[in-house]
This record gives C-alpha cells, sequence and structure tokens, in this order.
C-alpha cells in the first residue's frame, strides 16, 4: 500500500513537472516571437528612416547649384547624426525622426529662396517620396505599437511575468505623441 502511494506521488510530482516545464518553453516561445517582431518594426522604421536619410541628401546636394555652402553644411550635418546601426527602442527612432523632421523644416526654409528650385523634377519627386515614408513609418510605429503591447502584456501578467523575469525579458517602451500641436487638431481642420 505504501509502495502504492509513493508511486502515485512520483507519477504525480512527474506530472506536474512537465506542465510546468511545458508552460515555461510554450511562454519563452511565445516571449521569443513577439520580442522578433519588435525588432522586425523597429528595422523597418530604421529602414524608412535610412531612406529619409538619402533623399535628404540628394535634396542637399541638388541644392549646391543654388547654394554651395549651405548644402555643404546641411550634407555634413547630416552625415553626422545619421545612426551608424540598428535602431534598438522607439525613443531612439523618434530622436532620428525629431532630427529629420528638423533637417526638413530647415531644408524647407532654404529651399524657399530659389523659386526654380521647387519646380525641379528632384524637389517634386521628393514631397510625393516624403508623404510615402511618413505613410510608411506610421504603419511601421503602429506595427511596433501593437506588437510591443501584446509582449509587454506577457511580461507582466501572472505567471508569465515569473518566466519573463527569469529569462531577462523587459518591457518595450512605445511611440507617442510628443508634440501637444500634434495631439490637438482643430475643429476647423475636420
Amino acid at each position: 500500500m505504501a509502495l502504492l502511494i509513493i508511486g502515485i506521488l512520483f507519477l504525480l510530482i512527474l506530472v506536474v513537472i512537465i506542465a510546468v516545464a511545458v508552460y515555461i518553453f510554450k511562454t519563452q516561445r511565445q516571449l521569443v516571437n513577439m520580442d522578433e517582431l519588435c525588432k522586425n518594426a523597429l528595422g523597418q522604421i530604421d529602414v524608412q528612416l535610412n531612406t529619409r536619410y538619402d533623399m535628404l541628401i540628394t535634396l542637399a546636394k541638388k541644392l549646391k547649384q543654388f547654394n554651395e555652402v549651405e548644402a555643404n553644411s546641411m550634407i555634413k550635418t547630416i552625415e553626422a547624426r545619421r545612426p551608424t546601426g540598428n535602431i534598438t527602442s522607439a525613443a531612439e527612432a523618434q530622436q532620428q525622426q525629431d532630427f529629420l523632421g528638423q533637417m526638413m523644416s530647415h531644408l524647407s526654409v532654404v529651399v524657399e529662396k530659389y523659386p526654380e528650385f521647387h519646380f525641379d523634377e528632384i524637389a517634386l519627386q521628393d514631397r510625393k517620396d516624403t508623404k510615402e515614408y511618413e505613410e510608411n513609418v506610421r504603419m511601421a510605429r503602429m506595427v511596433y505599437n501593437d506588437t510591443a503591447t501584446k509582449l509587454n502584456r506577457i511580461i507582466r501578467q501572472w505567471p508569465s511575468s515569473f518566466v519573463a523575469g527569469m529569462l531577462g525579458f523587459k518591457e518595450r517602451d512605445y511611440f507617442s505623441v510628443n508634440n501637444a500641436e500634434k495631439r490637438e487638431i482643430p475643429v476647423d481642420q475636420l
């Protein structure tokens, strides 16, 4: 009788150990999947930012025919601030995007001085590419935020939070609208 009870307890402990191991394995795979999707979304944003850097440099080079000093200054600034590695966080991507916005604003001010540049083929193509770029970045940011939400939820919920902590998974930050002006849409523009 004692041998039967020991056998049942051993079997029960074995079943619990197997269930815990399966849960840990399943949760780890889910965490890795979400983490990779977050990295992929950041990679997409990185590709879009690099494309935008290339377009800005092309425009600045085209501007050389009108103002070489201004163009060279812009090219040096753009190349100095261009990231050398992959973007690893939403904050880092936002920083790069803010810089690109500043450079685009500066370029727009410079271009205003040269009306003939407005009708240039490259300048017209850039306006089209800028809209496409903005849409691609917007979509990539939405994908990233959705994926980060799913990952963060798994990391914060119990018992998966125990597995995530044990395996070193950390919550991801989100992209957000920093500028109060961008949050408030005037009613007359609707």
